[in-house]
């Protein structure tokens, strides 16, 4: 399939991608609550997403790709997760890397960056990085990982085991972080092919039973002395280099950018699960109408007021997410300091609003028979994404007392 065959597939018009979005986050909804209690991959959703070329959307134009924006492609990211926000995980994931590839000074060589934007325009090729480890957590935290690179005369040869691998039942490519066997050790990334690419020595152990985003796939990734060329190393330098200290210029401005994307983009994931939330308890309240009562819930002022602070919170985030999307894409993102802020008040927001409704609906919104408890258990998993929220208050109050 040619770069010009998948260019024809991507919305032509801002109202054709509108109507793209809607059909595909309604569909998504249909089987959202199923792949939840099964814990099932939706592997459908992600044929669906490439059949309107919608995978590619971040891979540049000259690739093939859409070109996207962080405007662009949070837009997206919000409807899927109106539907799904597992599958809208996934697609983050794979858009967050897109974008890290393709600037200008990704230290990815060109040939291997061209196999990866290919497989996604022609195929609707998933990838994502693999960083959490069973004994390191996570790398934000510091320490060098456990998987190990072992340098062999025809490439390299990649062990260790991967928690977390968000969407690995799909996943063509595997941003792998590992570091050398070499005497004075090098830390980076190295690009595996994925289960989806049906090569040895990728084993998935399927043990992901989470409390939200059941349908992600996120579980554990052994990867047993697979090979990989010596071109897929495509980003190792020594621990130190990696360190903000070490930083270079560019380095520090690529981090300010991708700090950007991934914080509006997962925000706009969880705020768009707090939407639905409230789309739900308002069509509630104003159906509900206990005998006692003699009306709908929707006439109490208490009733009224929870409904007007979940609207205040979720016009605070839509503000937020639209003004950081905008800057990024004017190339003046947030500072990584005020990105983490970002983060914490629109997912703090998201949490409230869904808090809100379920005080609103009570048992009903606990019950497995509505969709309002799955909203809950899924905008709670907003916590444990990098930064997380102690990380961020620790760097604002350091930054606020001068230290």
């Amino acid at each position: 399939m040619s770069s010009t065959s998948s260019l024809r597939r991507l919305p032509s018009s801002d109202a054709r991608l509108g109507d793209v979005l809607a059909e595909l986050s309604a569909r998504f909804a249909a089987g959202a609550s199923a792949h939840d209690a099964a814990a099932s991959f939706p592997h459908d959703n992600f044929a669906q997403l490439h059949a309107h070329g919608l995978t590619a959307q971040v891979v540049p134009r000259e690739h093939g790709g859409g070109g996207a924006g962080l405007a662009q492609a949070r837009r997206i990211v919000a409807a899927a997760a109106g539907g799904d926000p597992a599958t809208a995980l996934v697609l983050t994931m794979t858009y967050l890397q897109h974008r890290a590839i393709a600037r200008a000074d990704s230290h990815w060589s060109s040939t291997v960056r061209d196999q990866v934007f290919a497989s996604a325009v022609q195929d609707g090729a998933l990838i994502n990085a693999l960083r959490v480890e069973p004994e390191l957590g996570s790398p934000a935290r510091g320490g060098l990982p456990g998987t190990i690179a072992t340098r062999v005369a025809d490439g390299w040869r990649i062990s260790g085991r991967k928690l977390y691998s968000t969407g690995i039942p799909a996943l063509r490519w595997l941003a792998v972080w590992a570091r050398t066997d070499e005497p004075e050790p090098r830390v980076g990334v190295f690009l595996v092919p994925g289960p989806a690419a049906g090569i040895a020595g990728v084993r998935i152990v399927e043990n992901w039973n989470h409390l939200g985003l059941r349908a992600s796939g996120s579980h554990e990734t052994v990867l047993d002395n697979v090979w990989i060329p010596p071109d897929h190393a495509v980003d190792i330098r020594s621990p130190s280099a990696w360190a903000p200290a070490g930083a270079s210029q560019a380095d520090i401005d690529a981090n300010a950018d991708q700090q950007a994307w991934m914080v509006v983009l997962l925000g706009s994931l969880y705020d768009a699960v707090a939407r639905s939330a409230d789309s739900w308890v308002r069509t509630f309240v104003r159906a509900r109408a206990p005998g006692s009562l003699g009306a709908p819930l929707a006439t109490l002022p208490r009733v009224q007021e929870a409904i007007g602070e979940i609207a205040a919170l979720l016009r605070t985030n839509q503000v937020l997410l639209a003004d950081a999307a905008a800057r990024t894409d004017a190339g003046e993102p947030p500072t990584p300091a005020d990105s983490g802020l970002l983060k914490f008040t629109v997912t703090g927001n998201a949490i409230r609003a869904v808090e809100l409704a379920l005080q609103l609906s009570g048992n009903h919104g606990l019950s497995r028979n509505n969709p309002l408890e799955r909203h809950y258990r899924d905008v709670l998993c907003s916590r444990i994404h990098t930064p997380q929220n102690d990380a961020i208050l620790v760097a604002a109050g350091r930054a606020q007392l001068g230290l």
